[in-house]
């Protein structure tokens, strides 16, 4: 397969697959006469593993060693459970955050909701931000 038939089985695209050939997880042969790179079927099968492994949060880095343990004959499930175990608590502390930030957000849209607008004067930029607290409340520190 070439690259473009390749992407079309696996529903990515082209730059998708040329992208993780440059990151080393997928290795095409060479076409002799022309130079093409040819994809085989475990070529798309470790595609469609890579956009799983994507899906579950894993970077291009973390699939390249699971990919590499796995090709060296070791089961990479250890190194994934790892990797996961690690990286849910951060997942779990990033959305914290970003609930927090929606619920700032939405405090300064209602309290913006009637406030006029202003023109820059030397002395404010947006009245709008500078009249928001510098500190949080306490609420949304979790």
């Amino acid at each position: 397969m070439k690259v473009n038939e390749l992407a079309k089985r696996g529903g990515v695209t082209a730059e998708t697959v040329r992208h993780y050939t440059r990151e080393r997880l997928l290795a095409p042969q060479r076409h002799p006469d022309n130079g093409y790179q040819l994809y085989s079927h475990t070529d798309l099968e470790r595609l469609r593993f890579i956009q799983r492994a994507r899906k579950l949060g894993f970077s291009v880095a973390e699939i390249r060693d699971i990919l590499t343990h796995a090709d060296q004959g070791d089961s990479p499930c250890p190194l994934v459970r790892d990797l996961l175990a690690t990286r849910l608590p951060q997942i779990r502390a990033r959305i914290a955050e970003l609930e927090a930030l929606a619920e700032r957000m939405e405090q300064a849209m209602d309290s913006w909701q009637h406030m006029p607008d202003g023109s820059p004067d030397g002395h404010s930029v947006c009245r709008l931000i500078e009249s928001f607290p510098e500190t949080a409340p306490a609420k949304e520190m979790l």
